[in-house]
């Protein structure tokens, strides 16, 4: 237990200062992963230094009126969406946009403004041991990037491994998951079922011992 909020509690850090510590010159693309049975999710905050805003903005405010509105916000979105790629068991999935959030320009020329796009996908059925791969592209030319996962709310699900390239473009993460047409049973129901197997273990061992204890029946008096 202590290990697991010890990790979300390094996430949760990684999530508050990931915007403050990045340097003037790069576009800080900072990604959570959260995963389910059925979905997987993805917030990916972008904030960019003073030194990139112009090229970011020139991508957003295309018409350069100093003011990004609804179609633009939305424009650019689907632009991030394009240049990421979600596979689950090698299968591509479809990341739909679910919430968007954009900063003001005057914001974003101190160097404090942060896009915040939350994202979702379908993942097919599948096996016990799953690997799913992310990979980011936007701007690449002035991104640093940054992915993690969180520690999934379900307790049928266990993450195993997690591969990172040097820039942390591309992430891997390996996991199981039990219950799902597979035939496995539940983590969670697992270490149920083990503790009280333990606990009849030990009854029936105290149960044969009684047996096995060699009879001590007194000399009777003739």
């Amino acid at each position: 237990m202590r290990t697991r909020l010890a990790a979300v509690g390094a996430i949760v850090f990684l999530a508050g200062t990931a915007g403050s510590a990045h340097r003037l010159d790069e576009y800080l693309q900072a990604t959570t992963i959260s995963i389910e049975k059925e979905r997987v999710e993805a917030r990916i905050r972008l904030t960019p230094g003073v030194a990139v805003v112009p090229i970011v903005l020139a991508g957003i405010d295309t018409d350069a009126d100093g003011v990004i509105s609804e179609a633009e916000r939305r424009a650019y979105a689907d632009r991030v969406l394009g240049d990421l790629s979600l596979t689950v068991d090698e299968n591509r999935l479809h990341l739909r946009i679910v919430s968007l959030e954009f900063p003001g320009i005057a914001e974003m020329k101190e160097g404090m403004g942060e896009i915040r796009l939350e994202l979702t996908a379908d993942i097919p059925r599948g096996g016990a041991s799953r690997r799913l791969i992310f990979e980011h592209r936007h701007q690449s030319g002035i991104a640093a990037y940054l992915v993690n996962c969180l520690v999934p709310r379900d307790p049928d699900i266990r993450i195993t491994a997690q591969y990172r390239d040097y820039r942390q473009s591309t992430y891997q993460l390996d996991y199981v998951q039990a219950d799902v047409g597979t035939g496995l049973p539940s983590f969670s129901w697992r270490s149920g079922a083990e503790a009280w197997l333990g606990i009849a273990a030990l009854v029936l061992f105290g149960w044969l011992a009684l047996l096995w204890r060699p009879n001590r029946i007194p000399k009777t008096v003739r």
